[in-house]
């Protein structure tokens, strides 16, 4: 019987950030922990990457993609791949109802210019990859000090703000055709990366960050969303939901056991 998958993604970021990654052969290392010798077939028509050239904010880093599955299949999870970035598993959305059709985006830390591969895994297991090249200012956003006293957001540590609506002019061509909306989690979190530093205390802040967030419509679960170091603070993740769902409910988990919960109903067109 396999690990339940969180198990099994914690494991790889684990060993994932303590390899001698070397530009180059950064991603040849990352697909063999999380793949194995499967083969991947080019993203070309499946996944459209949604990503800057170079950061204007290297702590906050907006990447996004829709992924439309070939005719017939369906989507079962995305893996969102920062080569370099300490732990490179910066994202997984694993659909627990799978989607002919899914787009999300998030906002991550860039530690410096890498690699970004999204992977997209079918329910039959065939794997489709995209790639593309971010560049940043190379200051280092995972060590960077926390942008908020560290103290001050404990008060509001786990606030979730849900919103719904149709999205930008990109996502909206995939409503037309599979009749998606948006949902929007703004997540009031620190997101320690355990490489800060306080600046009073000169001391590092213990690791701390959005570990998973269950995302559940009338119908039972949607799509968990596992997170990592790589999320920015205050995280945003939007991703579709089918247009006819008439209410969503989020529950996040992070790294020190603190679990928060929030629900909206979704009024009809």
């Amino acid at each position: 019987m396999t690990a339940p998958l969180p198990r099994l993604l914690l494991a790889a970021l684990l060993s994932l950030a303590a390899l001698p990654l070397q530009a180059g052969d950064a991603w040849d290392s990352i697909r063999t922990q999380l793949y194995g010798d499967r083969p991947m077939l080019p993203g070309d028509g499946v996944i459209a990457l949604d990503a800057p050239y170079r950061t204007d904010n290297d702590a906050r880093t907006r990447i996004a993609a829709q992924i439309a599955a070939p005719q017939g299949g369906q989507i079962g999870k995305v893996a969102v791949v920062l080569d370099e970035n300490p732990m490179p598993v910066s994202a997984l959305f694993e659909l627990r109802q799978p989607q002919p059709r899914f787009f999300f985006d998030t906002t991550l830390r860039i530690n410096g210019p890498t690699p970004l591969h999204v992977v997209a895994e079918m329910t039959d297991g065939r794997l489709f990859v995209t790639e593309a090249f971010v560049k940043t200012s190379g200051q280092g956003a995972c060590a960077a000090p926390p942008g908020t006293d560290p103290e001050a957001a404990l008060a509001t540590l786990g606030d979730m703000v849900l919103s719904v609506g149709d999205g930008p002019a990109a996502d909206r061509l995939a409503a037309l055709s599979e009749r998606l909306r948006r949902l929007d989690v703004d997540i009031s979190h620190p997101s320690h990366s355990g490489m800060q530093m306080d600046q009073i205390s000169l001391l590092f802040i213990p690791m701390r960050y959005v570990e998973t967030l269950e995302i559940e419509t009338e119908n039972g679960g949607y799509v968990d969303v596992t997170g990592s170091i790589s999320l920015s603070e205050n995280p945003q993740v939007g991703l579709s939901v089918p247009a006819d769902t008439r209410r969503v409910g989020v529950t996040m988990t992070d790294t020190s056991g603190t679990v928060t919960t929030a629900e909206t109903e979704l009024a009809g067109f």
